[in-house]
């Protein structure tokens, strides 16, 4: 029988902050309580006085990379990142080589994160226009959900036939994410922008070739065709402030069908950026004006964007560094998403309680993730310990992505997370991880 005990730690659960002990027993929590005495010689008892523990983050978008684009990051490189940056519960997205969009190639991604992830992990499935009976065989119990890419999408992952998109959200009753950039309107602008200037556009175009009208045409029919069909719909990294205005805040979360999320970098850089920091932030959707980050964070506070994800999607620094046309979108995110929301709560702009709602408690809500996302006695003990006054600076030194570079580089934050446990498992502690790999398929109680 293994026993963790935390002691004199600040709680962070459910909308309030309080001192008190968790105890651990064989990776479950079994008591929560002010003052709990160890009850066996063997108990390892962690001092955290001083500390807030928060439950494991749960990180419904990353791309690790695997299988077939394993140069770039891998489930094993990527998840050691993410337990450092204290997400404990990842899903990753199904655009690898081969892509996830039968069973078994599903299934397969699954059997490397079990013998290679340090966190716990589920997969999307992956929609195409002509998929649909495979979607139709996948176990909602088992699996986080289906992605739908539509706009910015790899090898046949585009769903651009209208007609099989709305035979998918009358079919399935999965829960659907969606990337929603129109095409047709970004093959225009880039049609524009490339008889100017060749293929050596200006990163700062970039939020003008993926534009606000482009997310807005899609997420608008999106959102309208779940309306119509009833479906179950999730809007992955929405970047615009007017694609807010398509959602909710008057009901709860778990009585939502349509949703959205927002990425980390969306909320912390703007078009002002791309000057010093070029295709290093080169996202899909594209990072856009200030305002529309002001936008992103008040829609934050007030709910009608509900979950905080990194959409984690590493490129080599020898890719990233192109000429605008050749350099991918995406960035590295995991290990530095929740240090920089802390920044946000030392500047008075969200509470420490609406961090752990919108990147634990609500990604565990959304998708009916089994026992976790919460510190409750007997759900499974992902945690995480942070020190809220303890500066560090990222660098090369201490960057743990495969792809040995961050957008935050040179970036001082005052907090850092100091323990992570996976299932009770002690599995990161002050830049280092350990090794053993703890972590386990998400069920989801549906």
């Amino acid at each position: 029988m293994q026993q963790v005990l935390i002691k004199d730690a600040q709680i962070v659960n459910e909308g309030k902050v309080f001192t008190g002990d968790v105890l651990i027993i064989d990776g479950i929590i079994r008591e929560i309580a002010e003052n709990i005495s160890a009850k066996s010689p063997d108990v390892n008892i962690f001092h955290a006085e001083g500390k807030h523990l928060l439950p494991g983050i749960i990180d419904d978008q990353v791309h690790f990379r695997e299988p077939g684009l394993t140069h770039k990051a891998t489930i094993a490189t990527e998840s050691a990142a993410a337990v450092a940056g204290g997400i404990t519960s990842f899903i990753e997205m199904p655009n690898t080589n081969p892509q996830a969009t039968t069973i078994e190639k599903l299934e397969e991604k699954f059997a490397i994160a079990s013998k290679t992830s340090h966190a716990n992990y589920s997969f999307m499935f992956g929609g195409t226009n002509d998929n649909l009976d495979e979607i139709l065989k996948v176990d909602k119990k088992k699996v986080a959900g289906l992605k739908l890419f539509l706009g910015s999408s790899t090898g046949n992952m585009l769903v651009d036939d209208e007609e099989v998109l709305e035979k998918i959200f009358s079919a399935t009753d999965l829960l659907i994410s969606a990337h929603c950039e129109d095409e047709n309107t970004i093959r225009k602008n880039m049609e524009i922008y490339t008889e100017r200037y060749g293929e050596d556009i200006p990163i700062n175009l970039h939020p003008i070739i993926r534009s606000e009208e482009a997310c807005y045409i899609s997420s608008s029919k999106a959102v309208a065709l779940a309306k119509k069909t009833g479906a179950r719909l999730h809007v992955f990294h929405l970047s615009t402030g007017k694609e807010t205005e398509l959602f909710d805040n008057t009901i709860p979360l778990k009585d939502k069908k349509i949703t959205a999320e927002v990425c980390i970098h969306h909320l912390w850089f703007s078009d002002e950026d791309y000057d010093e920091k070029g295709t290093l932030i080169k996202w899909n959707p594209a990072v856009k004006t200030e305002t529309d980050r002001k936008q992103l964070f008040q829609a934050l506070l007030d709910d009608r964007l509900d979950v905080i994800a990194t959409d984690h999607a590493p490129h080599t620094l020898e890719e990233k560094d192109n000429v605008y046309t050749k350099a991918p979108s995406g960035g590295p995110l995991v290990q530095h998403a929740l240090p920089a929301m802390l920044e946000f709560y030392h500047e008075g702009a969200i509470s420490l309680e609406k961090i752990v709602e919108k990147m634990c408690h609500n990604p565990a809500i959304l998708f009916e993730v089994e026992k976790r996302g919460y510190i409750r006695e007997g759900y499974k003990a992902d945690l995480i310990l942070v020190d809220l006054n303890n500066p560090w600076t990222v660098q090369k030194d201490n960057i743990l992505y495969k792809c040995g570079w961050s957008p935050f580089e040179g970036t001082t934050f005052k907090s850092r997370v100091t323990h992570t446990f996976v299932n009770g498992n002690l599995v990161y502690k002050n830049f280092k991880v350990y090794e053993g790999l703890h972590g386990e398929r998400l069920t989801f109680d549906r």
